[in-house]
């Protein structure tokens, strides 16, 4: 790891320890002490071989290892940071609101056959933005409940666990770009041929479009305008 020093960074350049005395035995018989000197090999004493020591050169080469060591400490705290985590997309009631007030227009008019299947649809949405969370995972998005990001169990429709994994998108798009309504999506996870899905914007439509377009591609269509 770059933020641990070891003496591999920093080999010493002391003078060469001397070896203990090795005793040479003579022809005749009569033994001689001779000391022998052998240096310890290290990268620094190679460098400096047959020349003196330069204590300022040693410390200035310390001192590069320090700034390299640095360096690549700086850069791996960059690569972490450049995950990109979880993002619970905000919960948005306008769709609901609009519904129902849709609703209470037609009832006023006393249009109560249009009226009354507008305002429960209306009265569902409004609870499920509520509960419903749209989680985007560094994997995959996820349809999650309640604060507590609840597993929504599976699909009633088509089967599987409410999870898919990005590289599996064909494709997706935001219908209406102006006022984004329901998000569409085509996936392989669910079934190879493709597998394709549609739910209301009940969350921050800016925020889902725009995490959208990091963790899945470019959308076929134009993003929303608000």
């Amino acid at each position: 790891m770059a933020s641990l020093v070891s003496s591999a960074v920093f080999p010493s350049a002391v003078a060469a320890p001397v070896l203990p005395a090795r005793r040479r035995i003579g022809a005749n018989g009569a033994g001689s002490a001779a000391f022998l000197r052998s240096p310890v090999s290290s990268p620094l004493s190679n460098a400096f071989q047959g020349t003196p020591v330069n204590r300022a050169t040693i410390h200035a080469n310390k001192q590069q290892a320090v700034r390299a060591a640095g360096s690549a400490a700086v850069m791996a705290a960059a690569s972490k940071g450049t995950s990109k985590g979880t993002v619970v997309v905000e919960p948005d009631p306008r769709i609901p609101i609009v519904l129902l007030g849709v609703s209470g227009a037609l009832f006023a008019v006393d249009n109560k056959l249009a009226a009354a299947p507008i305002g429960l649809l209306g009265a569902l949405l409004a609870f499920q933005t509520t509960r419903v969370r749209f989680v985007f995972t560094e994997e995959a998005l996820e349809v999650r409940i309640g604060q507590q990001l609840e597993s929504s169990g599976e699909n009633v429709f088509v089967g599987g666990e409410n999870k898919w994994k990005y590289d599996t998108f064909v494709n997706w798009e935001f219908w209406w770009p102006a006022f984004p309504v329901l998000v569409y999506f085509k996936e392989t996870q669910t079934r190879p041929e493709g597998q394709v899905h549609f739910f209301p914007i009940i969350a921050n439509g800016k925020q889902l479009y725009d995490v959208m377009v990091e963790r899945c591609g470019p959308s076929k269509g134009s993003g929303p305008s608000a």
